[in-house]
């Protein structure tokens, strides 16, 4: 009868700890959910003192609570305990950031930029969706995470906007290079970075397809617009557009190999041979594009190629796939001709 009362009292035991098990449970992802809340308000804070320092601005309690979207309650009570940590210090209403918390920031920047070369070179994910979603992903590393994701990618130096990534220590690669409303007209130049924000000014430069690697020549400069030239296309920019992409000295060589043209320029109806991929194409992107069958040799056709948007419908093989513009911009083709025979592109530039 005992050893009964002793089996019923361990059963009962074992009930309600798997009860208040069950019941915890949800309690600790909240207090983990609210710890890394609170990273990411002290990083985003950084990363806007950041920005300010490298401006040669003053950040203030009033920019950080209109980045932030706090109420001046909830703020004041963030900085305290951001002081206390000795991330920052105040004069007078100024910000700005102790050495600690600088070294701090630069560990974010770090992880936003390099998850965003590896959404670019890895994943696909086109130039205008980067910056969100590395947004969501710079709090969550650990700095043992991001080495070995550096690694993973070859150590790059820059983003794919062109920004420079720090390294574990925090050293940061100067960008030197001009707004395109300064660079002189018709003189070769590469696009080295483009600004992603403000977010409607990127979108329209997204739009252009101007991004880092692109060889311009800017042809015309009017107070209220840019006409400039990749050597396919004429882009008109106004002034506040042009500003947000930054040029250097063209690298010596042509921008694209003699005689060939990208697949994203083919029209609908076109063949032509596949010759290479962009050197700038790595990672799972090059895997993806060599598992579709585009490899040296291998014939294409253009079977939809839509007036506005993606994805366009190509030929491969027998097979037919759907690619982004982006992506048909990393091949290299030969032969661009319709099915009749007639070149469309006899008199293309080859800059």
């Amino acid at each position: 009868m005992e050893n009964g009362w002793i089996w019923f009292l361990l059963a009962v035991g074992a009930l309600l700890t798997g009860s208040l098990w069950v019941r915890l449970r949800p309690l600790a992802r909240w207090h983990r959910w609210r710890a890394l809340r609170e990273r990411a308000l002290f990083e985003d804070a950084l990363k806007h003192l950041l920005t300010f320092e490298h401006s040669s601005r003053d950040a203030t309690v009033e920019s950080l609570a209109g980045s932030l979207r706090l109420s001046q309650k909830r703020l004041l009570r963030l900085i305290a305990r951001m002081e206390a940590a000795g991330l920052l210090h105040s004069h007078g209403a100024a910000l700005h950031l102790s050495s600690e918390g600088k070294q701090w920031a630069l560990r974010v920047v770090r992880a936003h930029r390099l998850w965003e070369r590896y959404l670019a070179d890895e994943a696909g994910v086109p130039l205008g969706e980067l910056h969100h979603a590395a947004e969501r992903a710079e709090h969550r590393f650990t700095p043992e995470e991001l080495d070995a994701l550096d690694a993973h990618l070859g150590h790059p130096l820059r983003d794919p906007h062109g920004d420079p990534i720090p390294t574990a220590t925090g050293a940061v690669t100067p960008l030197e290079a001009l707004p395109l409303t300064d660079w002189p007209l018709d003189q070769p130049a590469q696009i080295l970075h483009v600004e992603d924000e403000p977010e409607v000014i990127f979108k329209e430069i997204v739009a252009e397809d101007l991004r880092p690697g692109t060889r311009v020549w800017v042809l015309e400069r009017r107070p209220e617009y840019l006409i400039i030239s990749d050597g396919q296309v004429e882009h008109r920019l106004t002034p506040v557009v042009a500003a947000n992409i930054h040029v250097a000295k063209a690298i010596e060589g042509p921008s694209q190999p003699a005689g060939l043209m990208r697949l994203a320029d083919l029209a609908q109806g076109e063949e032509a041979e596949v010759a290479a991929l962009d050197h700038g194409c790595r990672g799972f992107s090059r895997r993806r594009l060599l598992d579709l069958g585009l490899t040296p040799g291998a014939r294409v056709r253009v079977e939809l190629s839509p007036a506005f948007g993606d994805p366009r419908a190509v030929r491969v093989r027998g097979s037919l796939i759907a690619l982004r513009r982006e992506q048909a911009a990393q091949v290299w083709v030969r032969g661009g001709s319709r099915s009749d025979g007639k070149s469309q592109h006899a008199g293309a530039s080859q800059s």
